[in-house]
């Protein structure tokens, strides 16, 4: 039987690394079909919305989502509710993806195009969790409103135990495959919201009795990953603090060019995502990476369909292009082969 996936090229970079990743798919004969739809400002030029009810049927059916990426200055006069972002957060909504992983992985080829040494980042292998249908993202009451005559914006920072629990499953049993150590990122000595997201990891840690749990505070976990990362495994936190941790972990790689993600339903139908945004000063230019992209419908492969092998090849050929010395202009250091976003694609296809 096929595995439908809903593809949504998006906006800026989006359709051009989109199609990168679909014709590594296509070069592995996989059973999969497609169906293609709008999301963020795409969607918003087409219909006024950025997540359009046709788009909504279409995720829905599917069996998993890839996306490309949303936003762009064109859309940033729109009213809040209508700007691309919007799309996105519905459609992580709509299809219950509340468990974003996000590895930072640092492939030996890239370690001198980290900003930190070489001997700090070398051997770089962690997954950060983050809870993404909660906290001060989807917490009412919000807004901006005038009081004692001057405008005040507000949002609510809010965790059920039930959602914290949820993702905390997720955070041990992913921990539970790897090293076995997994460190909870909280806010617990200002705010009442962590002190209770860290009890209830306490609460489930005795589950996981081969599985070491840490805590650390947000503002030193921020640090830590700057001066000594490889020492976590994994880490699990909140949607805001998780939006800011990851993409400083991603960072620690090279490039954020690099990094996939994957974001998850209760029962395994996940949206697959590169961890970078739609880069609008270069969209049409040919020169984006597309390997996050790429390594994305990996873990599309793996998470979703349960297709570990095919999974694993990619990854194993985009390993292997690097090895060639092909780079994108993100990634380019004097010494490799300066490529485009269809060459190297054509190039991650021919190592397959």
């Amino acid at each position: 039987m096929k595995k439908r996936v809903c593809v949504l090229p998006g906006d800026g970079i989006g359709p051009e690394i989109v199609a990168e990743a679909v014709k590594v798919l296509d070069a592995l004969a996989l059973p999969l079909e497609y169906e293609y739809a709008l999301l963020g400002g795409a969607a918003i030029d087409a219909t006024g919305e950025p997540y359009p009810e046709a788009t909504r049927e279409a995720a829905r059916r599917a069996d998993a989502v890839l996306l490309g990426a949303v936003g762009g200055p064109k859309w940033d006069e729109l009213p809040r509710a209508q700007r691309p972002e919007r799309g996105l957060l519905g459609i992580r909504k709509d299809l219950g993806l509340f468990a974003n992983l996000r590895p930072a992985v640092l492939f030996p080829e890239l370690a001198s195009a980290s900003t930190l040494k070489p001997e700090v980042v070398s051997g770089l292998d962690i997954v950060i969790v983050r809870e993404l249908t909660g906290d001060i993202y989807f917490g009412e009451p919000r807004g901006i409103e005038v009081r004692d005559g001057e405008r005040v914006g507000f949002n609510t920072m809010i965790y059920r135990e039930s959602e914290i629990r949820r993702i905390g499953r997720v955070a041990f049993e992913t921990a539970r495959r790897r090293g076995k150590k997994l460190c909870s990122v909280d806010k617990m000595n200002v705010l009442e919201t962590t002190q209770l997201w860290r009890d209830v990891m306490n609460e489930l840690a005795p589950e996981y009795p081969d599985v070491t749990l840490t805590h650390m505070l947000v503002d030193n976990a921020a640090m830590q990953l700057v001066r000594a990362p490889k020492q976590f495994d994994v880490i699990v936190t909140g949607n805001m603090f998780g939006d800011i941790l990851s993409d400083e972990a991603a960072m620690l790689t090279g490039s954020i060019g690099m990094l996939p993600s994957a974001s998850l339903d209760e029962q395994g139908k996940g949206l697959y995502e590169p961890c970078h945004g739609s880069a609008p000063d270069i969209a049409g230019q040919g020169v984006a990476n597309p390997l996050a992209t790429i390594l994305s419908a990996a873990m599309m492969l793996r998470h979703s369909f349960g297709w570990e092998d095919a999974a694993a090849r990619i990854e194993r050929a985009v390993r292997t292009v690097l090895a060639q010395g092909l780079r994108t202009r993100d990634i380019f250091e004097p010494g490799t082969r300066l490529v485009g976003t269809a060459e190297m694609g054509d190039a991650v296809v021919a190592a397959l």
